[in-house]
């Protein structure tokens, strides 16, 4: 164990481990239950001389002993066990800082082992020329012991000779020679190049020497006249560690994904640990066992060695990590605060729709089902149907016409749970139409420049686990990103370009999407157009969309029912729409020239007329919001700036007015002229002129 808070979680499964010490530990029974990449391995000796392990080869794996309980052990010794119950009785490790050495478990009785160390020192330096341990040992030096486990024992081998070079040829050797089969594992050996896409000279030779072996291995045969390779076992994070070249479909070695616990793995080791658990004191055993299996499903894609981690987390007084769900989630993603927890967010959820109707106007529909799937989120409910249980939060489409308030709602949820509207984070997958654009969302892979920066959105959720994700326009990205939110749906975790994962699990995962706004079949949509009608269309184009443009149906299968469709604006919520963003302006120009613009009745009814017209209304807020810069701000701004109203000045505009394309507006100063002291604001001084009307005419570029 390697985390300081898991000392005492740790101790009690060595203990477990060693109340349960096999008396016979050079036994050729691996036990009853071997996990299926180890038996790849044993299987793949007879057909393979070079294997890479990789993936979780830093974490505890557990053993079934032939007789006691199971057992918590490193990865070179639950490989020990497997080799040795292959026959493989002499096994080499060789790393970068503790050189070469024989390997045999922990778990072994010391008398046992000191004999057994012994007895293999003196067979390995008779038969194989190998002498153990070695602390100084080059690259040079690695490559001349592994020629002398790949080339086999030599009766003949003098003490510290060299070993005679194989030639090519057949791939067994005479048979004679077979009762000290070696294997030799070569750990951390992504750290025996400084960068594989950059090798030195004295790496290359190394890594030619190793694929050199590969081709010349020779198969020896056994007892049981069936042939096996000595084989070299490579450990490795990924494999991108090691040379392309390596690592070449010609090169006869074999890859194995050595996998994160299951759930099966994962409900052992916390039943072994329940009894440490505070929250286990005064269980019935039905509830334990309930206990357990909440335990294996909060760590879902953690190593088993977090475990005593998390329990000592729990067991450390802290409040906010008392429980053992807190704790894992604090372990996960580093942090204590958990903004789904807070009693303030329910009383807040318990007017959501009052507030998202008053952000989002004229969806009362579109947000009565983001509001459910919002509470859903919220009382950690949300994919509870399936296995996984460290899904992201809340996942919503927002799909629908432009300009009605998806990017808004989007914000607005922000503001509710996360307390500020700028709480989330948002990527425009117009930028994503690439396909090598995917690199900037995880990062570029190793040996390529930037590679150890990370992602955009895996830094970005690393950095604030709990905010809301935004993709604008989904459909817009390149088909091979969109794969990359298969994984962040089904298992809410992503893995980095440098090979660090990144959890979702606190996330609110927001797509927006314009999908079956274009006419392909009926009539165009406008205003006008159904509610229902709308629905029906938009959904099935979306499902056009991933199941036949895509060929993605299994992406639109976990969005399930999460696709929420907005309508347009009517006349009505237009207007509303059209009142907060005139007030907005009138607010910023006294904020800015202190000058207080009112329009007259009669020109705020012509605005509200135009702007709510279907030609308008077919662009949502944006095509208000368009309509006012140019029929009213544009032609204000002119006259504001020529004039130079004096500050504190009232100003009507009385008169809206223009053709072919230009616009016109009528002022007329209706408050108290200024002090004469008041300077104005523009480059002219208070005369005459500004006492009466003025009339502005501005061209309209729309």
């Amino acid at each position: 164990m390697s985390h300081p808070r898991g000392e005492h979680a740790a101790r009690h499964m060595s203990e477990r481990a060693e109340a349960a010490e096999p008396r016979n530990a050079g036994t050729d029974v691996d036990g009853p239950r071997v996990p299926g990449w180890l038996r790849d391995l044993q299987s793949s000796v007879f057909t393979h001389p070079q294997f890479v392990l990789h993936g979780n080869v830093r974490d505890q794996h557990l053993w079934t002993p032939p007789r006691g309980p199971m057992q918590f052990l490193s990865l070179l010794d639950r490989l020990w066990y497997t080799l040795d119950a292959s026959g493989y009785h002499h096994v080499l490790v060789a790393d970068p800082v503790d050189g070469l050495r024989l390997h045999l478990p922990r778990a072994m009785p010391r008398p046992e082992r000191e004999e057994r160390l012994r007895a293999q020192q003196e067979v390995l330096r008779a038969r194989y020329g190998i002498r153990a341990p070695q602390r100084e040992l080059d690259l040079a030096a690695l490559a001349d012991r592994m020629r002398h486990v790949v080339h086999g024992p030599d009766p003949d081998r003098a003490e510290g000779a060299e070993g005679a070079e194989a030639q090519d040829g057949p791939d067994i050797r005479p048979p004679g020679i077979v009762d000290t089969p070696v294997a030799l594992i070569i750990d951390y050996a992504g750290r025996l190049v400084t960068n594989p896409a950059n090798l030195m000279e004295n790496e290359q030779a190394f890594f030619t020497a190793a694929e050199k072996l590969a081709h010349q291995a020779m198969r020896f045969v056994w007892p049981d006249e069936r042939a096996r390779y000595n084989p070299l076992i490579w450990l490795v994070h990924n494999e991108q560690e090691l040379p392309a070249s390596f690592m070449s479909p010609s090169v006869p070695l074999r890859r194995i994904a050595v996998p994160v616990p299951q759930l099966d793995d994962r409900l052992t080791a916390t039943t072994a640990l329940l009894p440490l658990l505070p929250e286990s004191a005064g269980l019935t055993g039905e509830q334990r066992a309930a206990l357990a299996r909440r335990f294996a499903d909060s760590v879902q894609g953690l190593p088993l060695n977090s475990l005593p981690a998390i329990v000592e987390l729990s067991r450390s007084g802290i409040p906010e990590v008392s429980s053992m769900e807190a704790a894992a989630r604090s372990y996960r993603l580093g942090v204590r605060e958990n903004p789904w927890g807070q009693h303030e967010l329910r009383g807040r959820l318990r007017d959501a729709e009052e507030t998202l109707n008053a952000a989002v106007l004229g969806q009362q529909q579109a947000v009565g089902r983001a509001v459910d799937i919002l509470v859903r989120s919220v009382m950690g409910l949300s994919g509870a149907q399936a296995s996984s249980v460290v899904r992201p939060r809340g996942v919503l489409f927002l799909a629908g016409p432009t300009g009605v308030g998806k990017t808004e709602l989007a914000k607005a949820i922000s503001q509710l749970v996360f307390g500020e509207a700028d709480a989330y984070i948002r990527f425009d997958m117009s930028e994503f139409a690439a396909e090598h654009s995917a690199d900037r969302l995880t990062g570029a892979p190793p040996g390529y420049v930037g590679y150890d920066a990370g992602g955009e959105l895996t830094n970005a959720v690393r950095q604030s686990p709990f905010s809301l994700l935004l993709f604008d326009e989904i459909e817009k990205a390149a088909p091979r990103i969109l794969d990359k939110f298969l994984q962040v749906l089904d298992d809410g975790r992503l893995t980095d370009g440098t090979g660090s994962t990144v959890h979702f699990s606190e996330s609110i995962i927001v797509f927006t999407s314009n999908l079956g706004m274009q006419a392909s079949d009926g009539p165009p949509l406008t205003p006008q157009t159904d509610r229902a009608e709308l629905e029906r269309r938009v959904e099935a184009e979306i499902r056009r969309h991933f199941v036949e443009t895509l060929r993605r149906p299994e992406l639109l299968n976990r969005l399930g029912d999460n696709i929420v469709v907005f309508g347009f604006i009517d006349e009505p919520t237009g207007a509303r729409i059209f009142e907060q963003q005139l007030a907005r302006v009138l607010a910023r120009v006294r904020q800015q020239h202190a000058v207080d613009v009112r329009p007259s009745a009669a020109v705020r009814a012509a605005l509200v007329r135009e702007a709510t017209s279907d030609t308008v209304l077919a662009y949502g807020g944006r095509g208000i919001g368009s309509f006012l810069e140019s029929a009213f701000v544009n032609p204000l701004a002119h006259a504001l700036f020529r004039e130079g109203f004096p500050r504190g000045t009232v100003v009507e505009v009385t008169e809206l007015g223009g053709s072919s394309g230009r616009r016109t507006l009528t002022l007329r100063r209706s408050g108290p002229p200024p002090q004469p002291d008041a300077g104005p604001t523009g480059s002219q001084g208070g005369g005459p002129l500004r006492a009466g009307l003025v009339k502005v005419r501005h061209r309209d570029q729309s």
